[in-house]
C-alpha cells in the first residue's frame, strides 16, 4: 500500500499541473529559479534585438508580434511616434515586471511568472 502522505503530494503535483513549472532556464543564467529585473531586461533587450529586423532602432506594433497591446504602446511611447525604442521597451519591462512582483523582494518565482502580470511580462521576454 502506499503511504497516505505519498498519495496527497502526488495528487497536489497533478493537480496544480503548469504551475509547478519552473522558470523558463533561458531567462534564469545563475540557475536560482528566479529571475530578476536585470535577467529579464537583458532577455527584453535581446528579444528587441530579433524583432528589429529593419535595425531601425524602433519597434512598432506589427513588429511586436501581439506582445503588446495598443494600449500598453501608447503609454510607453512617450515622444508618441507609435513606435518603442530599446529604451522605451525596457521602461515597459521594467513596469510589467514590478507588477508582476507582489512582494517587492525583486525577483519573481515560478508562482509570480504564472501569475496573470507574470504572463504579461513573459510576452516581453520570449
Amino acid at each position: 500500500m502506499f503511504d497516505r502522505r505519498f498519495i496527497l503530494v502526488a495528487a497536489a503535483a497533478i493537480c496544480a499541473g503548469p504551475a509547478l513549472a519552473g522558470v523558463p532556464k533561458a531567462l534564469d543564467p545563475d540557475a536560482d529559479g528566479t529571475i530578476d529585473l536585470a535577467e529579464a531586461k537583458k532577455a527584453a533587450g535581446a528579444l528587441f534585438d530579433k524583432l528589429d529586423k529593419d535595425h531601425e532602432g524602433t519597434l512598432d506594433i506589427k513588429e511586436l508580434h501581439g506582445r503588446v497591446s495598443k494600449a500598453d504602446l501608447a503609454g510607453a511611447d512617450p515622444d508618441k511616434d507609435t513606435t518603442l525604442t530599446k529604451d522605451e521597451y525596457l521602461a515597459l519591462v521594467e513596469k510589467k515586471f514590478k507588477a508582476a512582483d507582489p512582494d517587492n523582494e525583486g525577483t519573481l518565482d515560478a508562482k509570480e511568472l504564472h501569475s496573470k502580470a507574470g504572463k504579461a511580462l513573459l510576452k516581453l521576454l520570449k
